[in-house]
């Protein structure tokens, strides 16, 4: 093998484990990326030559493995989005229940204080250092 293949599939390789030295980590695997990474100019790796047929598979064999990996990392980001989303309305209708409790409790807490004639603090005026106890007495 030549001193030019080796460098070419020395840079395939990088790219392929992500960790190129000459163009960004995240560079679709290409005859024209693999080319700057090895330091010559974009274009040099044509089809037309032959002695460049075995890398060529070889680049499109890695490009197929990358973009096969980033689909199933996009799948698991769309999991997790939708994941969030499910938990952020589980803990939205959570919120409205304890509000809707909470009123309910005041509301109670209200006619409890007509029969008996004792004071409501209403919720809204129960500051940090009260705390519930003190507001609902």
């Amino acid at each position: 093998m030549s001193e030019t293949l080796k460098d070419y599939f020395e840079a395939l390789e990088r790219l392929k484990e992500g960790k190129p030295e000459h163009v960004d980590k995240d560079t679709l695997i290409t005859n024209d990326a693999v080319s700057l990474e090895a330091g010559r100019v974009k274009g040099s790796i044509k089809k037309s030559r032959e002695v460049y047929a075995d890398l060529i598979v070889a680049i499109d064999l890695a490009r197929e493995e990358q973009t096969k990996e980033k689909k199933e990392r996009q799948k698991k980001i769309d999991k997790a989005k939708i994941d969030a989303n499910g938990y952020r309305e589980r803990y939205e209708a959570a919120i409205a229940r304890e509000i809707s409790l909470l009123r309910e409790v005041f509301q109670l807490k209200k006619q409890l204080a007509k029969l008996t004639g004792e004071k409501v603090i209403p919720l809204r005026g129960m500051t940090r250092g009260q705390g519930q106890r003190g507001a609902l007495q």
